[in-house]
């Protein structure tokens, strides 16, 4: 009876947890919204309009330079491959400069740094998700873009990809407040890695040996599942799951201990 009721005890305080801590995010996120966007015209919006002027900017460009890319709708083809890249971009770019703007913050006993940047990450993921939704669904009424073919593996590559994303994220805004030049690297290192990172071809495009130094690319594993999910077994695609998840599992510890590690030289804009 004891040991029941003590099991009673601890679930009820790891729920209370769970509310506490979805308390807490969720004002993080209004605060962070209010803080970039705030409180007048279409304020926060643009979390989901920004992304999504500019996918239908770059798929405006590619569909009036070509119509098919190895078979393929080039519209369909750049909205899969564009949006992830978006997710990749805002989610690990955004988290530089989020530690030193909620230092302030740490005097709450319930916040923690941590609790900062996964709060703009989902912010992130969000407005991106959003932008996605509404692209895709406007784009397949007008008959511009096929219908998805497998919902699941769609998820995945995109979840994948938002978590591989913050995981980074953590890096860059722990290595930005020990070393100033990280912070001005980041743009560049984003762009550099755009021919290996997935964006533009398919594994099975690639010649063999180029395919094996391709699957070493984290990213690449999420644009493929991600295509997977939208042309499914009209393209032959190659991904590793266990190989991702990995990846994202390591990152993410290496970028909790470097932001913990990090705190003490936080400097205050």
């Amino acid at each position: 009876m004891d040991h029941i009721s003590n099991n009673t005890r601890t679930g009820s305080r790891f729920i209370e947890g769970l509310k506490i801590q979805g308390r807490v995010l969720g004002a993080l996120i209004m605060r962070e919204m209010l803080m970039r966007y705030g409180r007048e015209n279409i304020g926060f919006l643009w979390v989901a309009l920004e992304p999504m002027i500019l996918t239908s900017g770059v798929m405006l460009m590619w569909s009036l330079m070509r119509h098919e890319a190895h078979g393929l709708a080039v519209v369909a083809f750049v909205l899969s491959g564009y949006m992830p890249l978006t997710l990749w971009r805002h989610v690990s770019g955004h988290a530089v400069t989020c530690l030193r703007q909620n230092l302030p913050l740490m005097y709450h006993r319930q916040i923690r740094l941590a609790d900062a940047l996964i709060a703009r990450a989902l912010l992130e993921i969000a407005g991106t998700t959003a932008a996605l939704i509404i692209v895709y669904t406007i784009s397949r009424l007008a008959g511009i873009v096929p219908p998805y073919q497998d919902l699941g593996l769609l998820l995945a590559g995109w979840l994948f990809m938002a978590w591989f994303s913050f995981a980074v994220g953590l890096v860059f805004a722990a290595g930005a407040e020990r070393f100033e030049f990280v912070e001005k690297f980041i743009a560049p290192f984003q762009y550099l890695t755009l021919p290996i990172g997935g964006m533009f071809f398919m594994v099975a495009w690639l010649p063999s040996g180029l395919q094996k130094l391709a699957l070493y690319v984290p990213t690449v594993h999420c644009f493929e599942m991600f295509r997977a999910g939208v042309f499914g077994e009209s393209v032959e695609t190659f991904f590793d799951m266990g190989y991702i998840f990995k990846w994202c599992l390591f990152t993410t510890v290496v970028g909790l201990i470097l932001v913990n590690y990090a705190r003490s030289h936080i400097k205050f804009e």
